[in-house]
């Protein structure tokens, strides 16, 4: 069975390097599902064999020889932040010693020996690295990339003697790679700071005393103590204390919550002001930081369509650039006579021009920070590509019950026939409902009270999407909708009654009902308006609920088409015959919706943390109930789509425009260099613009 492995690339800042790697190792047999994420610098597969692990370390140095290969998940890989820190001060004082050289070699005229000298001198120091990587790639036949375009563009520059253009045009790139390493730095940086909810420490409780441990040392049903200010390591119950907490890093609501003895909390609240203490329900690797965690450094797998074209259009646009430079350097001196090396000068502006590094960095930075900003809101999305989904929804279908209501029910009504009480009534409905952990059952279980007696119940069935029939202390009861009854030719009058009714019979006989209601969540009116103001075409919702229910409900919140009176597989068919084409979206409570997610188009689960059915199931996870998130993550989705398209169309329109200045002549060296690294660093500080919205 393959297992998914995860590879920190240290050292990987080359965009087409990065595509290579990926492309190469998709061809391996017995490899699957291979992504490179060059933002975050890590590759993910599935494999099944140790042996193909260092086939695809083998291949990574092969293309990349600069590259070191760690698996993320081993603890005794070293930390790189000192390493990576020592090199970027060195990269920092080559570059400003070549910057010196290079400086001098401008003044200095006579003797035009030391000139040249100085200018090598300053081209080595400052290039060695693109040299080293090109004279590496074309011994190993890899050519195509930024270090083969910059290293023609400026050998070339010097072997037509313009030395002064071939080393500024160098430092030029290496300053604007420098500076585009550390704003992909930062804004890495930015989007983790966003989801820096991992705690460092537990407070473990062991015969009276507290030990700090790591979380992930914490075992189920442990005791761990929780101070003012520090984070819940672990999901758990509050036995002891009480206090407010902070849940904003999770749900993305500002408003602090009150928590004490008996409530659940979950790892990632901030505790503000009381000591508590909590026992532990789930280990580390199962709580719901990790799996947030989790959810969100997977995101960059998957990888949206815009994505996959950019990494494929680059793949192809390199050497059609390379090929038309040589055109470009050749034809026009060979049908009209023009000196070479005029044509060859504007041949290398070309190839400078012409690195994707704009497109290759930028649009999954984007995608990156899109993802990001919506787990700051509380919604967690499990790809790139569902943004693009989200962007373009036509169709939003609802569960009913935790979705649109609060799945919280109230038996509000209890009307006797044929003799009986009321209370005769709610303990038949409470013992016919013992097994069931329905709601509804629920609800009919706490408003009676009482300890209910099991010798009573001589037999029971459940009849899927009708009730229970069951004997009890002697009677046959049947207790269920209206379907059950007249399934079984029980006689029941007409009820106005806003809300689910159970009914009840004994011995064959009409006996009574009890109404349940189930209250509308807040703002799930105004959500709905403002899903229309956004462009959704059509809302519907599903309901195993009555008829006159649903209308009641659908008809209060605004939703356009409801169906009700379903069974559970009725949801699957309903979604099978009625998925017409458009982009549609399902969004259920998330635990017993997980056919349905899975066949959205993007699943969304509400407040759907608790579940692990929602977790593997829904697409996007909104981590409360608070349905107004959908909107969060539609707007989120089309910022971050009209940004990455603003992205492409301003870096492809800048290039094109240079290319055409370029082959007539009208751009020097200069230009080239801010058509590449000036660009690239526009389009990184444009997607950094995602970050910025707010609810």
């Amino acid at each position: 069975m393959a297992k998914k492995k995860e590879f920190v690339l240290e050292g990987l800042d080359c965009p087409s390097c990065a595509a290579k790697i990926e492309e190469n190792v998709k061809k391996l047999e017995g490899v699957e599902n291979v992504s490179l994420n060059f933002i975050k610098k890590t590759l993910v597969v599935d494999v099944d064999d140790e042996v193909k692990l260092e086939e695809i370390k083998h291949l990574v140095k092969k293309i990349e020889p600069d590259i070191e290969v760690l698996d993320k998940n081993n603890k005794t890989s070293h930390d790189h932040n000192d390493e990576d820190f020592f090199n970027r001060k060195l990269e920092i004082i080559k570059l400003f010693s070549g910057l010196a050289i290079f400086v001098t070699a401008l003044f200095v005229n006579e003797p035009f020996s030391l000139k040249i000298m100085l200018f090598i001198a300053a081209y080595l120091i400052s290039g060695g690295k693109v040299l080293t990587r090109f004279l590496k790639n074309i011994i190993k036949g890899n050519i195509f990339d930024e270090n083969f375009l910059m290293s023609i563009a400026t050998i070339g520059a010097f072997s037509i003697g313009e030395y002064p253009e071939a080393v500024g045009v160098m430092l030029f790139y290496e300053f604007g790679e420098l500076l585009q390493n550390i704003a992909v730095d930062n804004s890495k940086r930015s989007i983790k700071a966003l989801l820096d909810i991992r705690p460092d420490y537990a407070n473990l409780l062991k015969d009276g005393k507290e030990i700090r441990v790591s979380p992930e040392d914490v075992k189920k049903g442990d005791l761990i103590v929780v101070k003012p200010g520090e984070r819940i390591p672990l999901d758990g119950v509050v036995i002891k204390g009480s206090s407010m907490v902070d849940t904003s890093a999770l749900t993305g609501e500002s408003i602090p919550k009150t928590i004490k003895e008996n409530d659940e909390v979950m790892s990632g609240f901030i505790n503000l002001n009381g000591l508590v203490v909590i026992k532990v329900e789930k280990e580390y690797f199962e709580s719901t930081i990790s799996k947030i965690l989790d959810m969100v450094e997977n995101a960059a797998a998957k990888k949206a369509k815009t994505e996959k074209l950019i990494t494929k259009f680059a793949k192809y646009y390199t050497p059609v650039v390379v090929f038309l430079a040589v055109m470009l350097a050749t034809l026009p001196p060979l049908l009209t006579g023009a000196p070479f090396s005029d044509w060859l000068y504007r041949a290398l502006i070309f190839l400078v021009i012409s690195c994707p590094c704009g497109l290759v960095v930028s649009i999954p930075l984007g995608y990156f920070a899109g993802v990001g900003s919506l787990s700051k809101h509380g919604v967690l999305v499990k790809g790139g590509n569902y943004l693009e989904v989200l962007k373009n929804l036509d169709t939003i279908i609802f569960d009913k019950t935790g979705t649109l209501t609060e799945g919280v029910f109230e038996v509000v009504e209890i009307k006797e026939f044929n003799g009986l009480s009321k209370e005769d009534v709610l303990e038949i409905a409470a013992y016919a409902e013992k097994h069931s952990n329905h709601p509804i059952a629920e609800s009919i279980k706490r408003k009676y009270g009482n300890k209910i007696d099991e010798n009573k119940i001589e037999d029971y069935e459940e009849i899927a999407g009708h009730g229970i029939k069951a004997k009890i202390d002697g009677k046959n009861v049947l207790v269920g909708n209206k379907k059950l009854m007249e399934k079984y030719n029980i006689q029941t009058p007409e009820i106005d009654f806003n809300g689910t009714i159970v009914f009840v019979a004994v011995n064959g006989k009409f006996a009574g009902y009890i109404g349940i209601s189930d209250k509308i969540k807040p703002g799930v009116s105004d959500t709905i308006k403002k899903l229309k103001k956004l462009g959704i075409r059509k809302t519907v919702m599903l309901t195993g609920d009555s008829e006159k229910v649903a209308r009641e409900v659908a008809k209060k919140v605004g939703i356009d088409e409801y169906y009700s009176e379903l069974l559970p597989g009725d949801k699957v068919k309903f979604f099978e015959k009625h998925n017409n084409g458009t982009s549609t979206a399902f969004v259920g409570d998330g635990i017993n919706d997980a056919p349905v997610l899975t066949r959205a188009d993007v699943g969304i689960a509400m407040g759907g943390l608790g579940s692990d059915a929602a977790i593997e199931a829904a697409d996007v996870v909104i981590m409360d109930d608070d349905i107004s998130k959908l909107i969060d993550s539609i707007e989120i989705s089309r910022k971050t789509l009209k940004i990455t398209w603003q992205n492409i169309i301003f870096v492809l329109g800048v290039k094109i425009l240079f290319l055409a200045l370029g082959a007539l002549g009208l751009v020097n060296m200069w230009g080239a260099v801010f058509a590449d690294v000036g660009v690239t660093l526009i389009a990184i500080f444009n997607s950094l613009r995602i970050l910025k919205k707010r609810r």
